[in-house]
């Protein structure tokens, strides 16, 4: 058994590979759908002595199979939007609880405790359908905070920005958190200049907008704010774990999860910092389900471990999963 708490103590390097070595052993004995992956590579725990060993499941699996490495019950299905009649990813979560430890620490980890924060949500799409990890996440967080004025806003952009504002003039830590086109909507009827608020924008224009790159819309969204940096959340139904860019669009993992990128023309070989390449993710906190996941963005890492996305892969469809179609 993996020892959970483990996990989300990880302090090195070192630590890191150990526990990501633990890990794929586990998943390999006890995930069907992953190990009928790795036979089909000829790829054994014995083979694996180093984490760029690890094979990564391909993100389309969660479409198409249970992705499992438990036989406990199902506590919860996360799903992906998907567009009209498109097949959607599904996240069969049977550990509540570990989802829930793992944002609440990578919230901590990068912007201290929740309780300090009103936390003001600006998510009207995820809103409008079930199964949003992003959603329950950030319920989760408003509910923490314990702040009368946290919250979920839909159309009422009128009060959300008087809210602000008000926030503002009491200097109280604040974090707005939305979809790019809802904070788009918001920054085209008011207009603000924020000191004590942070703006984190979640990604994807869902149909709503024309689609811009990311540096576009944070200069539009930094001037229409007055803030310095517009923050990003990048995460996805398929994980557990999220990175979070406080500016520039850099992003930076919590220690349970790392990314590397693997060559375009070949999906098993893995890249050298600051190459363009797909998008692999390490998630050790996604111990019941899949922890080696290649997706189907682009992207490039850093020498630093800090990584930047770039786009999406061609003919892959676009899900709303807190990322900008480029």
């Amino acid at each position: 058994m993996i020892d959970h708490n483990a996990i989300f103590n990880i302090k090195s390097t070192e630590d890191f590979k150990a526990m990501a070595l633990q890990v794929f052993r586990f998943q390999f004995e006890n995930n069907p759908v992953y190990r009928s992956f790795c036979d089909l590579l000829y790829k054994h725990p014995s083979d694996i002595r180093n984490t760029n060993d690890i094979p990564f499941l391909p993100i389309q699996f969660f479409k198409s199979h249970d992705v499992l490495s438990t036989t406990k019950a199902v506590e919860k299905i996360f799903t992906s939007s998907g567009t009209t009649g498109s097949l959607t990813s599904k996240h069969l979560i049977t550990g509540i609880s570990l989802y829930e430890k793992s944002y609440r620490k990578g919230f901590k980890h990068f912007y201290g405790n929740v309780e300090d924060y009103v936390i003001l949500a600006l998510l009207p799409s995820y809103l409008e359908r079930d199964g949003s990890s992003l959603i329950y996440m950030v319920s989760d967080l408003i509910e923490t905070s314990n702040r009368p004025e946290s919250g979920f806003y839909l159309d009422n952009l009128e009060a959300l920005s008087q809210i602000i504002q008000t926030l503002e003039r009491k200097k109280q830590k604040t974090l707005l958190i939305g979809v790019s086109f809802a904070l788009l909507d918001l920054v085209e009827s008011f207009q603000f200049n924020l000191n004590h608020t942070i703006v984190m924008e979640t990604g994807g224009m869902k149909g709503r907008r024309k689609e811009i790159i990311r540096q576009e819309l944070h200069n539009i969204l930094k001037t229409g704010f007055g803030v310095e940096y517009i923050h990003s959340e990048y995460g996805m139904t398929e994980l557990l774990s999220q990175a979070y860019s406080r500016g520039k669009g850099v992003f930076d993992c919590p220690p349970w999860m790392k990314v590397l990128t693997r060559d375009t023309e070949d999906a098993l070989a893995l890249q050298r910092p600051n190459k363009t390449g797909g998008i692999n993710i390490i998630d050790l906190a996604n111990i019941n389900s899949c922890s080696f996941i290649a997706t189907q963005d682009l992207g490039k890492v850093f020498e630093n471990g800090q990584f930047e996305i770039i786009g999406r892969f061609d003919n892959s469809d676009i899900r709303g999963c807190n990322l900008m179609a480029l």
